[in-house]
């Protein structure tokens, strides 16, 4: 039997709820590069986007993985925290600044 952790959405365009910049999602974009935010559209496995919620997710921090920054968002309407892989096209000033927040080992 075949488990996924993951589905991979498919590419689209959509502009970013909080700075407006037009992104194009898919798999490893579920953020807007400029300002880091997201959009709460998955439930329970990456990629469902099965989410009722659909409120913004804002990004509160970030943790290393492997070498590579991981964003840690937390939804605006009911609080929920997930972590997302980081892209070379993110604005790395601002991973940089959220690496300046203190994170509990706690964070999720």
């Amino acid at each position: 039997m075949l488990i996924m952790n993951f589905i991979v959405p498919k590419v689209k365009k959509y502009n970013c709820g909080q700075c407006g910049k037009i992104v194009i999602g898919g798999r490893y974009n579920n953020h807007c590069p400029n300002c880091l935010w997201s959009r709460h559209l998955d439930d329970k496995i990456p990629g469902d986007r099965a989410s009722k919620c659909k409120s913004l997710m804002e990004p509160i921090g970030v943790v290393q993985k492997d070498g590579k920054w991981r964003i840690i968002h937390q939804c605006l309407k009911c609080k929920k925290k997930t972590v997302v892989d980081s892209s070379v096209e993110d604005n790395s000033n601002l991973i940089i600044e959220l690496s300046q927040r203190p994170m509990s080992d706690n964070y999720l």
